[in-house]
């Protein structure tokens, strides 16, 4: 059979941007370190989404594992990990691991399972080998959240369902060396920082169970500044989502489309000497990935501090080579607002 032979890039495809020198935004080890998610990326095949982000210029990847994007149930995984471990080594990007696929799991209900329902085994299977997927890939964490409160399921129970489901998560991290960022989402369980602080301590303060801090949710709920949610949880902070929101409305917005002011934010991540992935997350956008990826990353890197931070040197996790195998009832905006935009 004949080799296929590469593909032309459209005429209208976004120039890639030259790297910036080392300290400036998005360069060397003193910048942020930008990244995409590929929940934005839905209509590309995982080996383009990579190769465009890349090209583009961003230095890491949000893995959403998803049907088309390295199924953890799909037959070969131990292979398909393998593989795209060697492309993200060859195209020099980092990656953290995110598992907020909408119908993976249930191909008639968006997130079902959660820890929360009355059968969560396929959740937390799905957990299981998002952690193992992400050490075989030397991933920078793993992020997952609490789900939305089932109307049959009473506040109390969904809690006492939650840490326990967590409990086997942070047991397989703590084995496999990998961070976990618990996200806390508008209109689930845990919503805002001060669930997941409540639930962290329920858990016995483990010190692999971090924090997945998205940007846009600080703005949507948190009765903060969002530079001052970046601070508070500095000391625990995994992961970073960036997306612009309005106060009050769960809905993911391109940069400068909501109310944030963005170096602020990047400032305070600088500060706290933040070093992980911060990658965009518009999972409404893949109509126009590639363009869209394209201009948040010339937004982000026009927002970004340029102050050089020696010590802000960070080495990639090592990819493993063994196998893959007070409680707060979400408000009723909340919950509508996460069924309309995840």
């Amino acid at each position: 059979m004949t080799a296929p032979q590469p593909r032309r890039p459209e005429p209208d495809r976004p120039a890639p941007t030259t790297p910036p020198p080392a300290g400036a935004p998005g360069g060397g080890s003193g910048g942020p370190r930008f990244g995409y998610g590929t929940n934005g990326f839905a209509n590309h095949r995982l080996h383009d989404a990579l190769a465009v982000i890349a090209d583009l210029g961003y230095r890491g990847v949000a893995l959403t594992l998803d049907h088309d994007h390295l199924d953890p149930f799909a037959p070969g995984l131990t292979r398909r990990v393998a593989h795209v471990a060697r492309r993200l080594d060859a195209l020099g990007l980092a990656v953290v691991i995110e598992t907020g696929a909408r119908y993976l799991l249930d191909p008639w209900h968006k997130h079902a399972p959660t820890l929360l329902h009355d059968e969560p085994a396929r959740r937390v299977e799905f957990l299981r080998r998002a952690v193992r997927i992400g050490a075989d890939l030397g991933a920078e964490a793993v992020s997952f959240w609490a789900g939305v409160r089932p109307d049959t399921v009473a506040p109390r129970i969904a809690w006492d369902r939650l840490v326990a489901g967590c409990a086997p998560v942070v047991d397989a991290a703590d084995r496999a060396g990998v961070p976990l960022g618990f996200e806390p989402e508008p209109g689930m369980l845990v919503e805002d920082i001060a669930g997941w602080w409540r639930l962290r301590h329920a858990l016995g303060d483990p010190e692999t169970f971090g924090i997945t801090l998205d940007i846009g949710h600080c703005r949507c709920l948190e009765s903060q500044p969002v530079p001052q949610c970046v601070r508070e949880v500095a000391a625990h902070l995994v992961n970073v989502q960036i997306d612009d929101m309005r106060r009050g409305v769960h809905e993911h917005l391109e940069f400068g489309a909501g109310e944030i002011d963005f170096p602020p934010v990047l400032r305070a991540l600088a500060d706290v000497g933040y070093r992980g992935l911060v990658a965009v997350e518009l999972p409404r956008h893949s109509h126009a990935a590639p363009i869209v990826a394209a201009r948040s990353l010339d937004f982000l890197r026009a927002a970004a501090p340029t102050t050089d931070h020696p010590d802000a040197s960070f080495a990639l996790p090592q990819r493993t080579q063994h196998p893959t195998s007070d409680i707060r009832t979400p408000t009723v905006a909340g919950r509508a607002a996460e069924q309309r935009t995840r």
